[in-house]
């Protein structure tokens, strides 16, 4: 070894040398400016003003009013406030869905609706009897479905409610102007401004080890980063192992013989170690979330299968993408599973609340899909309609797709004659 390997001052004028270099800083500095633009407006682009994205948020109105009219009525209050709430309601924003409490049931065990507002079977006499001695204040019931996500529950409850308290002005005015309250008293004129009682209760309960319904977006997080995270680490470790690529660790580096190894081999060798790499962590990630954390989880075998098959199914992508465009392949699977996704989940903020662009990227994006998958199984009772057939669908749709992408990629490298570089052991 010559004396300047073990030179341990710093060489100023180099390094101001190598500062200047132009070509030094392209490339990262380009990358870095990129990659912070867009994941800024990805995520925040998605969420400071969820109110004016609305696009057809779906709230079920059930009308079980079965008294007669009031005088001078041609139809009772019942369908007199769902004709009035539909129609104050912009039909791009806002979707009403007209249902019967049977459909009202199965729609909130599916999660196919956000919330609810119930006018109950009694309420037109309710109100009738206002001018009694004895009469109860009419109510009308706003349902929360809190498997839906807090964020989404919460603003279908405010809807709601927001309908109630308008149809509840509606009726004061309707009474005011009646003959049968021309001498009401203070007290009765005051009630009469808001004669109507809005009470606001859980439609279709969960656990209360659930996050507030954001324990299955987590959960799935964890599943996607498990794979994006897993397969990165094996293609690193196996680069390293067959002499691809340098170890470092601290100040100790190593560099082992080349294996020569052509790129299809390399990639199925890649997948066969995630295949078998992700049943621990899958594993793992079910033994802390459940089984330390306690986490409510139903049909756990089937959130066991769906698990495993979510984790393999990014890290076969993540291995594939690397494969095709090499060291950038990590930013790219990055952007894919990660940067596009989380934004267009709708776990957190519904897609009927986002912009339209990240809509699109939810009918394909993996995060979307394993979400409705993982939100099915837990609080949904498994139910196929709930997006646990969409989402056991576009699995096998994306586990296809990364072993055709990936080895046609390097069937085509290896044609061309387009080897790795072997770098040469010291």
């Amino acid at each position: 070894m010559t004396a300047g390997r073990h030179r341990t001052a710093v060489d100023a004028g180099r390094l101001r040398a190598l500062l200047g270099r132009p070509k030094l800083w392209l490339v990262p500095g380009l990358l870095t400016a990129l990659v912070a633009l867009v994941l800024s407006l990805l995520y925040m682009g998605g969420i400071l003003d969820p109110e004016d994205r609305l696009h057809k948020f779906p709230v079920a109105l059930v009308n079980e009013d079965a008294g007669r009219p009031l005088p001078e009525a041609d139809r009772n209050l019942g369908a007199l406030i769902s004709a009035q709430v539909i129609d104050a309601t912009s039909s791009d924003e806002v979707r009403w869905r007209r249902l019967d409490t049977a459909e009202l049931e199965d729609e909130l065990a599916s999660g196919k609706v956000y919330g609810a507002l119930v006018i109950p079977k009694g309420f037109t006499d309710d109100v009738r009897s206002l001018g009694g001695r004895d009469a109860e204040r009419p109510t009308l019931t706003v349902l929360t479905n809190p498997g839906m996500g807090s964020f989404g529950s919460s603003f279908a409850s405010r809807i709601a409610q927001q309908a109630a308290q308008e149809a509840s002005r509606g009726i004061g005015k309707q009474l005011s102007s009646s003959p049968a309250f021309a001498d009401a008293g203070a007290v009765e004129n005051l009630l009469l401004d808001d004669p109507v009682a809005v009470v606001t209760r859980t439609g279709h309960p969960i656990g209360g080890h659930s996050g507030l319904g954001l324990s299955a977006f987590y959960y799935t997080l964890l599943l996607v980063l498990a794979g994006f995270l897993g397969g990165n680490i094996i293609h690193n470790g196996v680069d390293t192992a067959l002499g691809y690529a340098d170890a470092e660790i601290g100040p100790w580096h190593t560099r082992h013989r080349t294996v020569p190894v052509n790129r299809t081999e390399t990639l199925l060798l890649k997948s066969v170690m995630t295949a078998v790499l992700c049943l621990p962590m899958t594993a793992l990630v079910m033994l802390a979330c459940i089984t330390v954390l306690g986490m409510d989880a139903s049909h756990v075998p089937l959130l066991a299968l769906f698990s495993y098959c979510s984790c393999l199914s990014v890290g076969l992508g993540v291995q594939a993408i690397n494969a095709a465009f090499g060291s950038i392949g990590q930013i790219v699977s990055m952007f894919v599973f990660i940067a596009l996704a989380l934004p267009s989940s709708g776990a957190t903020i519904p897609l009927e609340a986002v912009p339209g662009f990240y809509r699109f990227l939810g009918t394909f994006e993996p995060m979307r899909q394993l979400v409705s998958g993982v939100r099915a199984i837990l609080y949904f009772d498994a139910r196929a309609d709930a997006g646990l057939a969409r989402a056991w669908i576009m699995l096998a749709v994306g586990f296809v797709l990364a072993l055709v992408f990936g080895f046609l990629m390097t069937r085509y490298y290896d044609r061309k004659g387009l080897h790795r570089m072997v770098p040469q052991p010291s």
